[in-house]
């Protein structure tokens, strides 16, 4: 049974908002990244995103933009959170 990234996605955050410590771990096989244009938001993403091509793609936007010098200190996607998700949800068709 195929499960949506936004459904997951909502777990994750909810549950990352009720404590700091909790906020500040990543469950194994997951990555955080930062999204948003202008104010920054956390996603929990699951670390076999990374073969997908949507997600790559997102992947190079931010090369291009931050090269290894990401100003949140975690790895930061330069795009809207509607693009991340639409992206993201592609992937976990796949």
């Amino acid at each position: 049974m195929a499960v949506r990234f936004p459904s997951v996605l909502r777990a994750f955050m909810l549950a990352a908002k009720k404590t700091t410590s909790k906020y500040l771990d990543v469950p194994k096989g997951f990555l955080a990244v930062y999204v948003g244009e202008t104010v920054k938001k956390r996603f929990l993403v699951p670390v076999s995103y990374l073969n997908q091509p949507s997600f790559q793609d997102l992947l190079n936007k931010a090369e291009e933009e931050f090269g290894y010098a990401h100003p949140m200190g975690g790895l930061t996607i330069p795009c809207s959170e509607d693009i991340f998700i639409n992206a993201t949800s592609n992937s976990s068709r796949a």
